[in-house]
C-alpha cells in the first residue's frame, strides 16, 4: 500500500548496502514546497538534504551556490554546553568546514555561466554516535540536487576513511579513529575523484593514493543509488540560459593579444602582474576606441571584454605550460619559487616567523599559555573535547591590493587556518611533556598563490622559535594541474596565475617522514587515481626543498623559552586524590590560588600544572599541592605538628589528613620520663618514619633529628 502526503506525492524510498550497513533514501515525507529534498537514513544517523533553486538566473559574474551544513544538538540528545546561549546560532568552525567540505566536490559539476541561485542545506535531524555524519550530509546534498532538474553533473558521494592495524576501514568510531594513523575524505563521482582531504601521522605517499583508490571503489554503491533514485522520481529539467563571454567579443579580445602575450609576459610575478596591469589598461583603451565610444558607454560593456581579456591570458598561460613547459613566470615545471624567511623578529612575542616565498609572504606569532586557556568545543558530536592547540588565518584585502571591508573570518580563513592547524597536530608534544594552550595566528601579509602552505611554513618556524619541541619539523606545498586531453603537466609551487588557469589545487605537508596533511580540489570532472598519485609523488621533492631551506633558518627547537612566556610545571597524582586538591566547595583549589598567586589547572587524569610568571610562586604551590596528596615514605623525614600527647607517645600530623605516632622512647637520647618534657601539642616538629604496620599504622622517631 502506498502512502501519499498531504501534496499528493507518493512517499517512497530506495536502499542499499553501503560499507555494511543500509543506506536509505527516502523522498516526497517532508519538504513539500523545496525543488527538492531527501531523507537519508544510515544507521541511526538522519539527515535532510534540501535544494532550492532560483526561478531565473541573477545579474552576477559568479555561480552564487551556497551549501550550509546544520549542526542540531537535539541530533545527538544535547543541549548546548554554553552558559548563556542554548539555541543554536552561528555556525560552529566545524560545521564550516563540513559545508566547505560538501561544496569542494559539488561547486564544479555545475556548467561555466550558470547563473541559477542555489542554496543547499544539510541538516542532520538524528546522529549515530558511532560514527561522524558529514559523508552521509554530503549524499543528502548531493541527492537533493539530483532531483532540481539543474545541470548538476552528479551525483557525489563522499566516503572518510581512516586506517587501523594497516586495514582501511570506513565510518570508524570515536576509539578506532584515535588509533588510526589515517583521516582521509574522499569525495567523487562514478567516474574519478573530484576532492580529497585528510590529516595523517606522517604516513607514506604510497598509502594516501591506495586510500583514495579504496575509498572510490567503496562509495560507487551509493553513487549508484542516488541515480536509481533521480530515475524513479524522473524530475523535470529545468530550462536555464548559459552566461558565457560572447564569442565574438573573445575572437576580437584573442586577435587583439597575438604578439602581447606568450614570452614577453614571463617574468617574475611582480614585474608580470605590473605588465599584465599596464596591458590590460591599453586594451581597454583600444577596445573603447576601436567601438567608437566614449568612457560612461565603454563602462557599460567593459566587463565582458576584462572577463574575456582574462580568459585569453588563461589561454596563454596553459598554452606555455602545454607546448613548452614554461610557466608564467619562466620556472620549469618543478621548480619552487625563491625562499626566504627569519625568525624571532617580534621582541615581545613568545616565538614569531617571516615565511617568503616568492610575493606570497606569511608572518606567524605563537603565544604559549597554561591548558586553562584550551578552548572548549561545542558541536553536536558526543565527544566535544578541548582544543590545546589552536591556528588562526588572517588575510585582509590589502593582501591582494584591494580594499576590503574588515570583519570576520569566512570561510575561506577558517579552511585555511584548519588545514594548517591539521599539518602541524601530530608532531607537537603531548600535555604531560609540554604543558600549554598553544594559539599560533598567521597573518598574511601578500597572496600571490598557496597562503595555507605558507601559513603552514610559518608556524612550524614559529613554533620552533618558541622553544615548543616539535617531533619534527613540517613543511607543505601547493600543486597544480594542467590537462591536455589525457595528458597531465604536474605544477610545483603553483602561484595565482596558474591556480585560475588551471585544473586542480593540491595541497600537501608532512615530515621528512611522511604527510600529516592533504587538501585537494579538482576543477575538472573527476581524476583517476593514476594522475593524484604522480602529483603526490611529485611533491615531495618540493616539500623536501622547502623543509631544506626552513631548517637552514632553525635547524631546532630553541632551548629556551622566550622570558616572556608563562613558567609552568607539572604534577600527576592519583586521580582518586583530586578531591583532595581541590577541597570541600573547591576552598582548598581557591586557597592555593590566592596565596601564591599561581594558576592551577587540574585534568581529569590527574594532570595538574601550575603556571606564573614567578618562580616561586609555582615552587609554593607545588610543595602545598604535594604534601595534599603526598603517600607517606618509609626513611623520609617530615615536618609536623602534634596534634596528641597520651601517656606513652605524641601523636603528629606529617600529612594532609595523615597522622604518625613518635612512641616516648623515641622522642630523645637517653629515658624520658614524661613526653611533655619534650613536646607540647601544636609545636612544629621534624620526624622520620621508621616503619608502616599492615593496618597502615605509622611509626616515628624524633632521634637524631
Amino acid at each position: 500500500m502506498s502512502i501519499i502526503n498531504p501534496s499528493g506525492k507518493e512517499i517512497f524510498s530506495v536502499t542499499t548496502e553501503f560499507c555494511g550497513r543500509p543506506l536509505t533514501l527516502e523522498v516526497n515525507r517532508v519538504g513539500f514546497r523545496t525543488t527538492g529534498s531527501v531523507l537519508v537514513r544510515y544507521g541511526d544517523t538522519v539527515v535532510l538534504g534540501s535544494a532550492q533553486v532560483s526561478s531565473r538566473p541573477v545579474q552576477m559574474d559568479y555561480f552564487p551556490l551556497s551549501i550550509d551544513y546544520e549542526e542540531k544538538f537535539y541530533a545527538a540528545g544535547k543541549i548546548s554546553g554554553s552558559r548563556f546561549i542554548k539555541r543554536e546560532g552561528r555556525p560552529s568552525d566545524e560545521a564550516v568546514l563540513i559545508g566547505r567540505l560538501i561544496d569542494r566536490p559539488i561547486r564544479p559539476l555545475f556548467p561555466k555561466g550558470y547563473r541559477q541561485e542555489v542554496q543547499v542545506v544539510a541538516t542532520v535531524l538524528s546522529m549515530d554516535p558511532d560514527f561522524r555524519p558529514d559523508v552521509i550530509a554530503m549524499i543528502a546534498a548531493s541527492s537533493a540536487l539530483m532531483l532540481t532538474g539543474t545541470p548538476f553533473d552528479g551525483p557525489v558521494s563522499g566516503l572518510r576513511v581512516g586506517r587501523v592495524n594497516g586495514e582501511f576501514k570506513a565510518f570508524l568510531t570515536q576509539e578506532e579513529r584515535e588509533k588510526s594513523d589515517l583521516d582521509l575524505v574522499v569525495a567523487g563521482i562514478e567516474s574519478g575523484i573530484t576532492m580529497v582531504e585528510a590529516g595523517a601521522k606522517e604516513v607514506s605517499e604510497d598509502v594516501i593514493v591506495d586510500a583514495m583508490a579504496w575509498a572510490h571503489q567503496m562509495m560507487q554503491p551509493a553513487i549508484t543509488l542516488q541515480r536509481e533514485l533521480a530515475e524513479k522520481v524522473a524530475p523535470a529539467p529545468q530550462e536555464y540560459t548559459l552566461i558565457l563571454p560572447d564569442e565574438s567579443i573573445q575572437q576580437t579580445v584573442d586577435e587583439w593579444a597575438k604578439g602581447k602575450f606568450g614570452e614577453k609576459l614571463r617574468r617574475p610575478y611582480p614585474e608580470r602582474n605590473e605588465m599584465i596591469s599596464q596591458i590590460r589598461a591599453e586594451f581597454h583603451e583600444a577596445m573603447a576606441e576601436k567601438l567608437g565610444m566614449d568612457e560612461e558607454e565603454y563602462n557599460e560593456v567593459r566587463g565582458d571584454y576584462d572577463e574575456a581579456f582574462t580568459l585569453a591570458l588563461h589561454k596563454d598561460v596553459r598554452q606555455g605550460i602545454v607546448a613548452e613547459q614554461v610557466r608564467p613566470d619562466g620556472r620549469q615545471l618543478t621548480e619552487i619559487r625563491p625562499l626566504s624567511s627569519e625568525v624571532g623578529f617580534l621582541p615581545r612575542a613568545h616565538g614569531s616567523s617571516l615565511f617568503t616565498r616568492g610575493v606570497t609572504q606569511g608572518m606567524n606569532i605563537v603565544t604559549l599559555a597554561p591548558l586553562s586557556y584550551s578552548q572548549l568545543v561545542d558541536t553536536m558530536e558526543v565527544n566535544d573535547g578541548e582544543r590545546r592547540y589552536m591556528h588562526h588565518y588572517n588575510a585582509p584585502g590589502y593582501t591582494v591590493g584591494e580594499v576590503k571591508r574588515m570583519g570576520s573570518p569566512g570561510r575561506r580563513e577558517i579552511g585555511h587556518g584548519y588545514l594548517a592547524e591539521r599539518a602541524l597536530l601530530p608532531v607537537l608534544p603531548a600535555e604531560e611533556d609540554f604543558p600549554y594552550a598553544i594559539r599560533s595566528v598567521t597573518e598574511i601579509m601578500s597572496q600571490n598563490g598557496s597562503t595555507s602552505m605558507a601559513a603552514t611554513c610559518s608556524s612550524c618556524l614559529a613554533l620552533m622559535d618558541a622553544g615548543v619541541p616539535l617531533s619534527a619539523p613540517v613543511s607543505g606545498i601547493a600543486m597544480g594541474l594542467m590537462m591536455d586531453g589525457d595528458t597531465p603537466y604536474v605544477l610545483s609551487d603553483i602561484a595565482d596565475a596558474e591556480d585560475f588557469a588551471g585544473d586542480m589545487d593540491f595541497k600537501v605537508t608532512g615530515t621528512a617522514k611522511g604527510i600529516t596533511a592533504l587538501q585537494m580540489d579538482m576543477k575538472v570532472h573527476g581524476l583517476p587515481v593514476a594522475v593524484l598519485r604522480q602529483a603526490i609523488e611529485q611533491s615531495k621533492a618540493g616539500r623536501a626543498h622547502i623543509l631544506q631551506h626552513m631548517l637552514s633558518v632553525l635547524a631546532t627547537p630553541r632551548d629556551q623559552l622566550s622570558p616572556y612566556a608563562p613558567r609552568i610545571e607539572k604534577i600527576k597524582i592519583d586521580p582518586d586524590k583530586i578531591g583532595a586538591v581541590i577541597g570541600k566547595g573547591g576552598e582548598t583549589i581557591n586557597k592555593i590560588t590566592s596565596e601564591t598567586g599561581a594558576e592551577v589547572d587540574i585534568k581529569e587524569d590527574g594532570l595538574i600544572t601550575i603556571a606564573s610568571p614567578n618562580g616561586e610562586s609555582i615552587e609554593k604551590a607545588l610543595n602545598w599541592i604535594k604534601s595534599l596528596v603526598e603517600e607517606p615514605e618509609v626513611g623520609k623525614v617530615y615536618k609536623g605538628k602534634v596534634v596528641s600527647i597520651k601517656d606513652f607517645g605524641a601523636f603528629v600530623n606529617i600529612l594532609p589528613g595523615v597522622d604518625g605516632m613518635v612512641h616516648i622512647s623515641k622522642l630523645a637520647e637517653g629515658r624520658v620520663n614524661k613526653v611533655t618534657d619534650v613536646v607540647k601539642e601544636g609545636q612544629s616538629v621534624r620526624v622520620k618514619i621508621t616503619g608502616i604496620d599492615e593496618r597502615g599504622k605509622i611509626n616515628l622517631t624524633m632521634i637524631g633529628l
